[in-house]
């Protein structure tokens, strides 16, 4: 159980999955409100902002992305987790590319949507009130010093290197895409081979086994996300 009810906010227009998200964050604390459309969750968010958006990109009015885009361009700094389709990988990248922090593809798990509601909510935490240490498992960054070690030793990384690891740190839990990474560290530098080689050099530095990377780790066709030890 939590300890904070922390608001969800659920958007989608197919009442079973509202019903099965509204008993299974019921279930774990959440407080959750509901919206079957594009309008109404602009509307609820703009009168009340929920902690978290679980928002579906095929709703019947207005696009999700759409929705995505306007709560983005109004300032609105909620988090949102999206619900998408086990095939639709280029709204995922859009998605992100226009602010949404997270995504679950459809069918999915309970266990698997309440872990990337807790990256959010932690995101968002992080981010009001950014640490001046990062830790994470045997990974820690002092983002004041710009000391990197793993079990307590100092790694020493290349200024593009560390650079790309504090990007990381910043949205630690949150998907990053490739051009959203490629535009922050490279101010926009096109080939995602470049961006491959960094992160693989990176990965040498601080994971226990390359190989199978606990830290910075692939979403696949999508681009990388820095896993926080719950």
């Amino acid at each position: 159980m939590i300890a904070t009810p922390f608001r969800v906010l659920v958007v989608d227009d197919e009442p079973p999955i509202r019903r099965f998200l509204r008993t299974g964050l019921g279930a774990q604390g959440y407080h959750v409100l509901e919206a079957e459309s594009g309008a109404a969750a602009l509307g609820l968010i703009d009168r009340n902002p929920p902690d978290v958006v679980v928002l579906d990109l095929g709703l019947p009015d207005i696009d999700g992305l759409e929705v995505i885009r306007r709560l983005r361009q109004q300032g609105t700094n909620v988090p949102i987790v999206v619900l998408s389709s086990r095939t639709d990988e280029t709204g995922k990248v859009k998605a992100l590319d226009l602010g949404a922090d997270d995504y679950v593809t459809k069918p999915f798990g309970m266990d698997e949507l309440l872990a990337r509601l807790r990256a959010a909510l932690r995101h968002r935490l992080q981010q009001q009130g950014e640490r001046p240490v990062f830790r994470s498992g045997d990974l820690a960054m002092d983002l004041v010093r710009r000391i990197v070690t793993r079990q307590g030793a100092v790694v020493k990384l290349s200024p593009r290197e560390y650079d790309l690891l504090r990007l990381f740190v910043a949205h630690a839990g949150k998907v990053l895409t490739h051009k959203f990474i490629l535009r922050e560290v490279w101010g926009g530098e096109s080939d995602v081979q470049y961006l491959r080689i960094y992160v693989r050099s990176l990965r040498q530095k601080i994971e226990p086994d390359p190989e199978r990377p606990q830290h910075v780790v692939t979403e696949t066709g999508v681009g990388y996300r820095l896993r926080v030890s719950d």
